[in-house]
């Protein structure tokens, strides 16, 4: 493959050992569900495995990961080098400490056509860990699922409903199922009870795939949900697929490992049937 997109974050946010993280994964994700639900998306946390590996844990080891898995993600380094603000890595591979992941270029290429946000944009992806946190899970339970990356630089609901659209238009005209996955933290560096209190508002907004409301709660409130505009552009394709609601399956903050409830960062783990 031509272009493999090297992990950034191995060593920091993970173990770069393989069989390290492996363990890892396999701790975070036990018992797995007997039975993997099938749903359309979910929104898991990408923090440090250390922190927010268990709520993310909570959630894949629930879910079935299906042939293609859209991983949405905010944009956190600035890095742009592609007008639409919707950066893909649309060619080859992404590789952590636990091999490579397959793009899936065919679905990425089909989304770019019906929708002008999205682009190639390496640079975009050159540093960024939201979506490389969440790839060893996808490892360790699929090994052969193919990855579309998407990070999004803006968190305009107009754009959010324009990709959601795309996106449903896209996943139901695809021959494999797909899985949409919003990759998010929740409030950032306040007391636990500040962050419970601003979060709550947000995820009943989630669970009503209420993207619009949700990003407005986060601009009114001052809920520093990292990636909600991938988050509200899920539960916009999402709602377009038919879903009719989310459940948030797990909530908690950094305070639960560091045992500072003074200043954490919250975590959820939502999935949307």
């Amino acid at each position: 493959m031509a272009e493999v997109r090297a992990p950034a974050v191995a060593g920091s946010f993970y173990p770069a050992s393989p069989a390290e993280l492996r363990t890892l994964i396999e701790r975070l994700v036990a018992p797995p569900a007997p039975t993997p639900r099938t749903v359309r998306g979910a929104i898991v946390p990408h923090a440090g495995l250390v922190y927010s590996g268990a709520c993310a844990g909570v959630v894949f080891r629930d879910i079935a990961i299906p042939a293609v898995v859209v991983v949405l993600a905010p944009n956190h380094t600035g890095r742009l080098g592609a007008p639409g603000g919707a950066s893909a890595w649309m060619r080859g591979a992404f590789r952590t400490p636990l091999g490579t992941l397959g793009v899936a270029e065919a679905f990425l290429a089909a989304l770019a056509g019906r929708c002008d946000l999205v682009a190639h944009d390496p640079l975009a992806h050159q540093h960024e860990h939201a979506v490389e946190v969440e790839l060893p899970f996808i490892q360790v339970l699929a090994p052969a699922a193919t990855l579309a990356p998407i990070v999004l630089a803006w968190d305009e609901w107009s754009y959010c409903r324009e990709l959601g659209q795309a996106l449903a238009e896209t996943v139901r005209a695809w021959p494999e199922a797909v899985l949409l996955l919003a990759s998010s933290d929740m409030t950032h560096y306040e007391p636990a009870e500040s962050c419970a209190r601003k979060d709550r508002l947000a995820l009943a907004a989630a669970e009503k795939l209420d993207g619009q409301e949700l990003l407005a709660i986060c601009h009114r409130e001052h809920v520093t949900m990292c990636g909600r505009a991938p988050a509200a552009t899920v539960l916009e394709a999402a709602k377009r697929l038919g879903a009719t609601a989310a459940e948030v399956m797990d909530y908690r903050h950094s305070g639960w490992v560091t045992g500072d409830d003074s200043r954490v960062v919250a975590y959820a783990g939502v999935v949307v049937p």
